[in-house]
């Protein structure tokens, strides 16, 4: 009996399950934290099995078995000392990083994923090269599998640091243009032309050798590049979900090259999973996936707050003080919170949970109503509310809370636009339109915590800021809320 092969397939057993089940926790709230932590365990029992194959001689006696040569000798050292610096960045990094600063790290985290298959599939490219020319057979389904790990590795990678770019506010804004369109076209046919020599030059030294697939990663990074640019900021959460599906699929695909079920399993589940979520967030805001990634919403001039941006007359706001507010939010029966970007860039979140358990305690209901594209990640809002450990029971989607706003005495915003504005309903022209919102507007009380009556990311004004009903909270999102807990304390 081979004892390694036995020991390593039970693991990969082991730690499909796990994936399985964490996956389904996260779907969860209450069940979230577990799911990640089956999940990271199951990710042990891959690692663990991993090794058990590769050193056990089972890696080397599958590829001998199918014509392949075997790997060089392997350096467990270099092994060892890989996953001991992996374990120390990622720890040190996942504890230092800001709750603000997630979405950067999640995409760079995705990059990292899809760069280990671009850089897997390119030793297995070599390794076919090698087999070929030695006048052995090529496996068709494993060589495919390297080609397609290659180039979606490939561009999930860079793609994902364009995304990092674009979070990070280096380039936040949309580009594009038509001689941009026109060059995403000819680079993506670029791609498809760039594969069909790289399978023709497998083992012909005459057709370029290595060069075809060397320049197919090349010709993907300018794709990915392409790709990503005429994407909006606002948008990011569904080119990360996107991003993240791409990533889960190379995976996939070198587990086919590496003949690791785990690697399988995982990146399938990955795949199918962003995949789903990518279309779920493009349904929420009534966009197709080829508006997100075309459209270049995002790009055109911002409009300026007051009603300037259409010519009609200028509007006026009316505003409210901290001690006016408290003492209306002390006075309802109910408030409703949303928060949105605006909130995680102020770090507001643990004094919003403060002001909701003052005004709880006062007898107030108070609910958490959270849009799905909300932030800069999907469930960006639901990671920092949960952080601060908003209770689970208070938190609200959109299709659960929505019919609540009509009994609603007070719908307090904090740093949300699009996903409030009006104009989403009725506005045929407006980029938004059609987009499900939060119906802050039919609530007997709105107040919005902004810093100013600039847009959202849509570049249009929003008409609740002028509703007779609306009274706006001028302010950074956290030195205000911390106001509004003072004056709340002192009723």
């Amino acid at each position: 009996m081979d004892f390694p092969k036995l020991l390593s397939d039970i693991a990969y057993l082991v730690s499909a399950i796990l994936f399985i089940v964490g996956l389904k926790f996260l779907s969860n709230p209450k069940k979230a934290r577990n799911g990640n932590q089956l999940a990271a365990i199951g990710m042990t029992f891959a690692v663990v099995a991993s090794l058990v194959f590769i050193f056990g001689g089972g890696l080397n006696g599958a590829r001998t078995a199918e014509g392949l040569p075997p790997l060089a000798d392997t350096h467990g050292l270099l092994i060892i000392l890989g996953i001991v610096l992996g374990a120390v960045v990622g720890a040190v990094a996942a504890r230092k990083v800001a709750m603000t600063e997630m979405p950067q790290m999640v995409a760079l985290l995705n990059g990292c994923g899809g760069g280990a298959a671009a850089l897997i599939s390119t030793v297995e490219f070599a390794t076919f090269m090698a087999a070929k020319s030695a006048g052995k057979p090529v496996d068709p389904l494993g060589f495919g599998a390297t080609m397609f790990g290659g180039v979606i590795g490939s561009l999930s990678f860079w793609g994902s640091l364009m995304a990092f770019a674009k979070l990070s506010g280096v380039m936040e804004k949309a580009i594009t243009s038509a001689f941009q369109k026109f060059l995403t076209v000819v680079v993506f046919l670029a791609v498809i032309g760039t594969v069909v020599w790289s399978g023709m030059a497998t083992g012909h030294e005459a057709m370029g050798g290595n060069l075809p697939f060397y320049t197919l990663l090349g010709v993907a990074l300018l794709f990915s590049v392409l790709m990503v640019i005429p994407i909006g900021g606002a948008d990011m959460p569904v080119v990360i979900s996107l991003l993240n599906s791409c990533t889960g699929l190379a995976v996939a695909a070198t587990g086919f090259s590496l003949r690791q079920p785990a690697l399988i399993i995982s990146g399938t589940l990955v795949g199918a999973s962003g995949t789903l979520l990518t279309l779920l967030m493009c349904k929420a805001m009534n966009r197709s996936i080829t508006n997100v990634l075309f459209a270049g919403v995002g790009s055109g001039p911002v409009a300026t707050g007051g009603g300037a941006a259409t010519g009609g007359p200028a509007k006026s706001a009316r505003e409210i003080s901290a001690d006016d507010l408290a003492m209306l939010c002390c006075n309802v029966q109910s408030v409703i919170i949303i928060p949105g970007y605006g909130m995680a860039v102020a770090q507001a979140q643990h004094v919003t949970r403060e002001l909701g358990d003052l005004l709880t305690a006062k007898g107030v209901d108070v609910k958490y109503a959270v849009h799905p594209v909300a932030g800069r990640m999907p469930g960006h809002m639901n990671v920092l509310l949960a952080e601060a450990n908003v209770p689970y029971e208070q938190l609200y989607d959109l299709e659960q809370i929505n019919s609540e706003f009509e009994r609603c005495d007070v719908a307090m915003v904090i740093g949300a636009n699009d996903v409030i504005n009006p104009a989403a309903r009725y506005d045929k022209t407006s980029p938004i339109y059609g987009m499900p919102i939060l119906d802050a507007d039919k609530a007997r009380n709105i107040i919005v915590v902004k810093r100013s009556l600039k847009p959202g990311f849509a570049g249009i004004d929003n008409e609740i800021y002028y509703d007779p009903k609306t009274y706006m909270f001028f302010g950074d999102a956290k030195a205000a809320i911390t106001k509004l807990v003072e004056a709340v304390k002192q009723q």
